[in-house]
């Protein structure tokens, strides 16, 4: 593993894609930012934030979407049956891995045209569809899980009270400016192996419409959603801030559709995801872990997350909890 960059000497390769770091781990790797969790980092983590045993589900359930998922993904279902004569029953649960809560995996939303069409570390859609295939599949990620420093970031409780206007189902980009204000306004400082989070209040505002409502507005594709800004200025940030993960409770992290114009329409996704490695988490369910922030006046605490461990798989429900 060569020293980690900084942002300024991003690509790491002349002929790489835009702000990539491919080779920063190996040429094998397939953990990306997942590295930055290292096990002292996990043990000061646990040490600092375990303190009451508090524990808080961030995951939506399965079937949240049931009346339209985003993006025309497959709703969630469930047969349910009894295994007679003896008094037993069994399940089986057909749905999109990112019809819910979700981390993003490395095979999902590689770098787009004009750039050069490749995954994490260079991989193309050939390797991932060759037959037997393996590479960059989401179980790489449930051998150790996603686990450390949780951090959040209530950006929709503190816009409000400054009386910032905010839509969550329209592509409003939040400006990199109102991150830090957020962060110093809660007394949060970021340091290596953060898992950041980012609460909008979009699911809150969904959950608050009526089943007509939730169709018309998950409908569109692409969706109009509200999320962080795409700007050479939020990456660095990100980069430099040395996040292990970042997630929020909106469809796509960053508003979308991207409106970077300036570089080709390029995605937030596609850097963070294929270009850094890094997982990226949408719709998780913050609503009650900003109350209990709010409340005890801690915005930092432990979280646990074991993507599910599927060979070759795409993406996954979180499974995560954070704990006090």
């Amino acid at each position: 593993m060569m020293k980690r960059p900084a942002f300024k000497d991003l690509p790491l390769g002349k002929d790489d894609p835009p702000y990539s770091a491919w080779g920063l781990y190996g040429p094998d790797d397939q953990l990306g930012a997942l590295n930055l969790l290292t096990e002292q980092v996990v043990k000061t983590a646990a040490e600092e934030n375990i303190k009451t045993g508090v524990r808080i589900s961030l995951n939506l359930p399965l079937d949240v979407f049931k009346d339209k998922p985003f993006f025309d993904r497959l709703a969630f279902h469930k047969d349910l049956f009894p295994k007679g004569p003896r008094n037993v029953n069994d399940d089986v649960w057909h749905f999109n891995t990112q019809s819910s809560s979700q981390w993003d995996g490395l095979r999902h939303f590689g770098y787009q045209a004009p750039r050069k069409l490749a995954f994490y570390n260079g991989v193309t859609m050939a390797d991932i569809h060759a037959e037997g295939s393996t590479v960059n599949g989401i179980h790489a990620w449930s051998d150790k899980g996603i686990v450390g420093r949780g951090v959040l970031l209530d950006f929709d409780t503190w816009r409000r009270k400054e009386g910032i206007e905010y839509d969550a189902f329209k592509t409003s980009p939040i400006p990199l400016k109102y991150l830090k204000q957020v962060a110093e306004a809660q007394g949060v400082t970021f340091r290596s192996g953060d898992i950041l989070l980012t609460r909008t209040g979009c699911t809150k505002a969904y959950l608050a419409q009526s089943p007509e409502e939730r169709v018309q507005t998950a409908s569109p594709n692409p969706v109009s959603a509200g999320g962080v800004e795409q700007s050479e200025k939020m990456l660095e940030w990100l980069w430099e801030n040395e996040f292990a993960a970042v997630a929020g409770d909106q469809p796509s992290f960053e508003a979308w559709p991207t409106q970077w114009k300036e570089k080709d329409f390029l995605a937030l996704h596609e850097v963070i995801l294929s270009g850094w490695g890094m997982p990226l988490g949408e719709f998780f369910n913050l609503e009650e872990l900003a109350e209990h922030c709010q409340n005890t006046g801690r915005y930092t605490f432990f979280v646990v997350s074991e993507p599910c461990n599927v060979v070759g798989g795409v993406a996954s429900p979180p499974n995560i909890l954070a704990i006090f």
